[in-house]
């Protein structure tokens, strides 16, 4: 268990996906994110493992990402932020999203 606090320590933000990118290096399927997190924080990147969606469902579209965990290098990329999803009945990686229009950069609370 952890408490209200510890949970507080986790910056979760939306952010809207500017270019999806192919990242044939990566060990298992991934797609390389740019994604906006508005004027406070900016662009960052991501590699994300959610090969189930297509360049167009992804580009434009808002995601809620851990935007304070060190970055890691995952290959040639430096991830950034962590985009945040929960796997479907047959383990494909469903994203979660705002279900309607809200400002980037928003923190989740």
């Amino acid at each position: 268990m952890i408490d209200f606090d510890d949970f507080l320590k986790v910056d979760i933000r939306v952010g809207r996906i500017v270019s999806v990118e192919e990242f044939p290096d990566a060990r298992k399927p991934a797609w390389k994110l740019n994604l906006d997190f508005g004027p406070q924080l900016g662009e960052r990147k991501s590699s994300a493992q959610i090969t189930n969606y297509t360049r167009a469902q992804l580009e434009g579209s808002l995601v809620v990402a851990v935007v304070n965990f060190p970055p890691r290098q995952i290959g040639p990329v430096r991830s950034e932020v962590l985009v945040l999803g929960v796997p479907d009945e047959e383990g494909r990686v469903i994203l979660l999203r705002p279900d309607r229009d809200v400002p980037v950069g928003g923190r989740m609370f």
